[in-house]
């Protein structure tokens, strides 16, 4: 479940595998803050999904917003590929901003969950310290 906050956000684990907070802001002063947020935190944004145009365009289906980020820090990504070269596969991180139930849902994987398929000791660093910094984007976006 998440936290409703407009100041001083607390992160939850808002399911098994992500990091979230509802927001009243709306949807694109949202989307702004967590480009802001990752890029603070290091991150750059390697792919931009448009959900709902995506919807709208291919099935013809109008939803509400829905943006996914495809969110990479390369010096944690640097060190991770280093200890696994196939993690690829997983990679970039996704964080998520999108409009459901007349709120703003911020949400992003929590990389200690996923890199854990992986069972490699070396990436147990790494995505420690993946997850706090998608945690304090998600909790400097609600703010």
């Amino acid at each position: 479940m998440t936290a409703t906050s407009e100041a001083g956000a607390s992160v939850t684990q808002i399911t098994p595998y992500g990091l979230g907070v509802t927001v009243t802001l709306p949807y694109a002063a949202a989307l702004a803050r967590v480009q802001d947020a990752l890029a603070a935190e290091g991150f750059g944004v390697l792919t931009e999904i448009d959900v709902a145009a995506t919807f709208r365009k291919k099935l013809g289906v109008e939803r509400l917003p829905y943006v996914i980020l495809g969110a990479c820090n390369p010096p944690l990504a640097h060190r991770a590929l280093a200890a696994e070269p196939e993690l690829g596969t997983l990679l970039p991180c996704n964080v998520v901003v999108y409009r459901a139930a007349g709120a703003t849902h911020i949400s992003a994987i929590d990389a200690e969950r996923m890199l854990s398929l992986v069972e490699n000791e070396k990436l147990a660093p790494v995505a420690a310290q993946v997850r706090a910094k998608l945690a304090a984007v998600v909790e400097r976006a609600a703010r």
